[in-house]
């Protein structure tokens, strides 16, 4: 996040950090997007917590560890939660959390702070993972999913210092942005996506309820621009059609981005997205392979993904790519057949990744009697992760360079009047890039 100075608030901790509020307990949240490992023990030696809990993913678990480690040293009962616990919940009661919430945090913690209060046992508790006076790890059945989002109060924005997300979009990028969520879960099959808190269902709030909050932001803290996090933002028409109306009715206008899918986009869709301020919509494109995705089950065409950018390009909506390199079966040509998809499609921007088998995705049952581990679990995470047959992260870095080089070196082209130097070394760059691939995959390095 400081790399790149596109920050937005934790939304998962500050929903759980209302909740409990809302039902009286005493709640305060160390943000620790501005700040550092030795600012949060300082923090916890100030405020001296009863009870910490810790969100932890990909990106952040292996400080969650050391987080959990000096909370335990200073007698805090210690909670573990966030879409990289649920399936490694026994590792993290071993690494020395007290609790592991296996699902969506809300209803969870206001049944399990009473009982950690009180000293009382935790079986009849769903949707968590303990440790039992004999020493064994006990796996409590899961909890129901929320199914009334609307119930829920609003994050718990005011934890936190809000302006300072503001300001560092508006230093570096012009425009003070910050982020809601109108929906849980998604309903699609991607393999490789992990779907570990929210489930495999779909739930929203209704169109008025995002309204009101998104007028309470506009007032409250007066952003350039919003991004909606929604896994697919218009997944829903009639939602969509009605949140439009509501919108309207309400006279409001921001710019926003979101992630959406072409098979859930149209004509009429899109000039409505237009008409609210939508000026970028990120796609999971992934592959200019068919093949590939297909493989992914993706359950969307190359052609189909060309053909919404363009009628979005018509109504001033740029066109953002998410592409995943590395994926199994993809071969070299996949990745030549991606670089022509990333210049036909003309995606205004870009950004790759390397397929990773995240645990308890079908990717990962697909590899997972070929994965090896670097090290072992509190030292490294399923990004780490690497298994027989793959390519080497260095051919990776040369398969994303050529599609770096490759695309400038097409826009500068079609652009008009190109600086000749610039033009001349994208063509060298792509082309030493893409003998850089075959040179490491001859190499087997």
């Amino acid at each position: 996040e400081q790399r790149i100075m596109k920050p937005y608030p934790p939304l998962g901790i500050l929903y759980i950090s209302a909740y409990l509020k809302q039902r009286g307990y005493d709640v305060r949240v160390f943000d620790s997007t501005f700040h550092s490992l030795p600012e949060f023990c300082s923090w916890i030696d100030r405020e001296k917590p009863s009870v910490v809990g810790l969100y932890s993913n990909l990106m952040t678990k292996l400080h969650v560890i050391r987080q959990i480690a000096y909370c335990k040293q200073k007698g805090c009962t210690v909670i573990a939660g966030g879409p990289d616990v649920p399936e490694y919940a026994e590792e993290y009661i071993s690494a020395g959390a007290d609790v592991a919430v296996t699902g969506e945090g809300e209803e969870t913690m206001a049944e399990l702070l009473p009982a950690l209060i009180k000293n009382s046992p935790l079986a009849g508790i769903p949707g968590i993972v303990y440790r039992n006076g004999d020493d064994t790890i006990t796996r409590s059945a899961p909890r129901p999913l929320i199914t009334d989002l609307d119930g829920l109060p609003l994050p718990d924005r005011e934890s936190i210092d809000l302006q300072r997300y503001i300001s560092t979009w508006r230093r570096y990028h012009r425009m003070g942005s910050l982020s809601l969520i109108c929906a849980r879960g998604c309903p699609f099959t991607c393999t490789w996506c992990s779907r570990s808190v929210y489930g495999e269902t779909h739930r929203r709030r209704s169109p008025a309820h995002v309204v009101s909050e998104i007028e309470l932001l506009l007032e409250q803290y007066h952003p350039d621009m919003l991004w909606f996090a929604d896994d697919v933002f218009t997944i829903n028409h009639k939602w969509f059609h009605d949140f439009y109306g509501e919108m309207k009715r309400r006279r409001i206008r921001i710019p926003f981005e979101c992630i959406s899918r072409a098979d859930r986009l149209n004509e009429e869709i899109l000039a409505k997205m237009a008409d609210l301020g939508s000026f970028r919509i990120w796609y999971g494109s992934e592959s200019g392979s068919q093949r590939i995705l297909d493989a992914m089950r993706r359950r969307v065409s190359v052609d189909e993904i060309r053909h919404v950018a363009r009628l979005a390009k018509g109504f001033g909506i740029q066109t953002g790519l998410f592409v995943m390199l590395g994926y199994p079966g993809e071969e070299t040509e996949d990745i030549d057949i991606t670089a022509d998809h990333l210049k036909k499609t003309g995606a205004d921007l870009f950004l790759t990744t390397v397929a990773y088998p995240i645990k308890g995705t079908e990717y990962y049952k697909e590899v997972e009697h070929e994965i090896y581990t670097p090290e072992n679990w509190s030292r490294s995470t399923d990004r780490s992760l690497r298994y027989s047959g793959r390519h080497s992260d260095r051919f990776y870095w040369f398969a994303n360079r050529f599609l770096m080089n490759e695309v400038n070196h097409h826009r500068m082209r079609n652009n008009g009047a190109p600086h000749r130097g610039k033009l001349v070394s994208s063509f060298v760059k792509s082309k030493l890039a893409r003998l850089g691939m075959e040179m490491t995959k001859w190499q087997g390095s």
